[in-house]
């Protein structure tokens, strides 16, 4: 990657997020990063004292990425990374909808403004995924705006968010071809935090972000995931970084990365793996039966992913290593709760 690069980062205290900011300022880059009240005050107290001075780490705050306008906080930025987007429940369809269009387009409008020249935005696996079970970048999502609203159902909301965030996007890219715009559509991201990530409060389950998924496992109420494929947080921060620095569009097309997991393992198997590595914990499993998958590791276009990230299957997390480092963290957040008076429930919920 290129030396020394300004990067601007929205959602910087996501759980994504702070695996972007430590692996950016491990590299020597410096980071603007993005965030609303309170948590954009803790981000930078955090990075301070973690002995990283303003001209390496900064903080902007932002109320209102649709509506606010940070000009100045741009200006000498060599990319952005764009992650912050409405999550599922937090607002009305019409509305949640709306914002992840607008604030993406907010985004890369005032960038382009102000010289910036390369994007790189978080969509989903969510925009991609469809009945054909087919995972390109030419793959679509084919929910509709007005199933989406009718539908009164928050997860496919949240799909519709992602698609026509990403189509808005894309719409945008084509009438700027002078900026470099690629977007990474994970599935869903387990892993521990980021070093210097905030540690969720006692009982908030939406700070551990979609880890939430695999903590179920641990509560014999809880649910399994709607599906076994995953990606490690870790490799989709890295995927992020990555495409700050990918071949030009003009050489390799629309830089539209469909990224998941090379390896992966039904429920019963990380159970199972859970039970002999950390066998403490089987007394505690849920007890439901998961309904079967079709399939646990996305085929992907590999050749794609190295061509555009320069990332090979072997460059990522073992589903052994990402296994077993998310519970260890989620044990280690859980013993916290406990020593601060949190009860543990029947089920943590999830999205």
């Amino acid at each position: 990657m290129s030396s020394s690069l300004t990067v601007f980062v929205t959602g910087a205290s996501g759980f994504l997020g702070a695996h972007i900011v430590y692996k950016l300022l491990q590299r020597g880059h410096r980071v603007r990063a993005a965030a609303r009240g309170a948590k954009a005050d803790a981000l930078q107290a955090t990075y301070a004292a973690a002995g990283y001075d303003s001209d390496r780490f900064s903080v902007v705050k932002i109320a209102d990425i649709v509506g606010d306008t940070f000009a100045d906080a741009l200006v000498g930025v060599d990319a952005i990374l764009h992650l912050a987007s409405p999550l599922p429940g937090n607002a009305p369809a019409e509305k949640m909808i709306q914002t992840a269009i607008d604030g993406t387009l907010n985004v890369v409008i005032q960038g382009e403004k102000a010289g910036v020249r390369r994007v790189v935005v978080t969509s989903s696996i969510a925009s991609v995924a469809n009945p054909s079970n087919s995972f390109t970048d030419k793959d679509w999502n084919p929910v509709t705006h007005e199933a989406a609203l009718a539908a009164n159902n928050n997860f496919l909301t949240y799909q519709a968010s992602k698609k026509f965030a990403e189509l808005a996007l894309w719409e945008w890219a084509e009438k700027h071809p002078h900026v470099e715009v690629t977007t990474l559509n994970p599935t869903f991201f387990y892993g521990p935090l980021a070093p210097h990530a905030a540690r969720p409060a006692p009982g908030d389950m939406t700070g551990l972000s979609t880890n939430i998924l695999l903590y179920n496992l641990l509560f014999k109420d809880g649910n399994f995931p709607s599906r076994t494929r995953y990606v490690d947080v870790r490799d989709v921060a890295e995927g992020h970084i990555r495409a700050i620095d990918s071949p030009p569009t003009a050489e390799v097309g629309r830089k539209r990365i469909v990224f998941s997991s090379p390896t992966g393992w039904s429920f019963e198997e990380t159970l199972a793996f859970l039970a002999k590595e950390r066998p403490a914990l089987a007394s505690r499993f849920i007890e439901k039966t998961p309904e079967p998958q079709p399939f646990h590791v996305l085929t992907l276009d590999w050749d794609r992913v190295e061509t555009v990230l320069g990332l090979k299957k072997s460059d990522f997390h073992s589903t052994e290593a990402t296994t077993l480092d998310t519970f260890d963290a989620l044990l280690e957040i859980e013993e916290d709760w406990v020593a601060k008076g949190w009860e543990l429930p029947k089920s943590p919920g999830g999205f």
